[in-house]
């Protein structure tokens, strides 16, 4: 669909553009250290379990230390699938995963795409994190593949009216209106 279809000003869309995703670069870093640090506590506590279930069962438990490496893929993929849309760094600085079509929840399966070519994206040099420079809405290679986009999470609250009104700020009740 292009603009003139759809009956937005080119202008007017990069605005919008630009208020959802305006702040979100920096954020993104900091969420990812906050979720970097979350799962490290995650996979000690499953470590220090595993170890403990290895040795009441003599041994049998630590195959379980297979699973750890798949923590980020869980960890990842479930948390943006879910009704959170995001990670719990990216929740605690305001971030959320959408898809870049209309906004909704990404699916199960945009959420492991994008969880998986993040790690890839990770494992073959963070350099490629950098397309986000360069792209509308500031997205990420995993981004663009998975078809998500990261917004700010307040961008998505519009108020009701363009100023604050009675009806909207604690002024007067509805009843009191003529």
């Amino acid at each position: 669909m292009t603009f003139a279809q759809s009956g937005v000003t080119p202008g007017l869309a990069l605005l919008q553009d630009d208020l959802l995703t305006r702040g979100v670069m920096l954020r993104r870093v900091f969420a990812w250290l906050l979720d970097f640090v979350v799962m490290a506590g995650i996979a000690s506590l499953l470590f220090g379990a595993i170890s403990l279930f290895g040795l009441v069962t003599l041994g049998f438990g630590w195959h379980l230390f297979a699973v750890l490496p798949l923590l980020p893929v869980f960890y990842g993929t479930l948390l943006v699938a879910s009704p959170l849309q995001a990670t719990i760094g990216q929740a605690a600085f305001g971030l959320m995963v959408v898809r870049n079509d209309d906004l909704g929840r990404p699916t199960l399966a945009q959420a492991l795409v994008c969880t998986l070519a993040y790690l890839l994206t990770m494992a073959v040099g963070v350099v490629w994190v950098a397309v986000a420079l360069v792209t509308t809405r500031r997205r990420t290679l995993h981004d663009l593949v998975s078809g998500v986009v990261v917004i700010r999470r307040r961008a998505l609250d519009v108020p009701l009216t363009a100023t604050a009104s009675a009806w909207n700020a604690g002024g007067a009740r509805y009843s009191d209106r003529p």
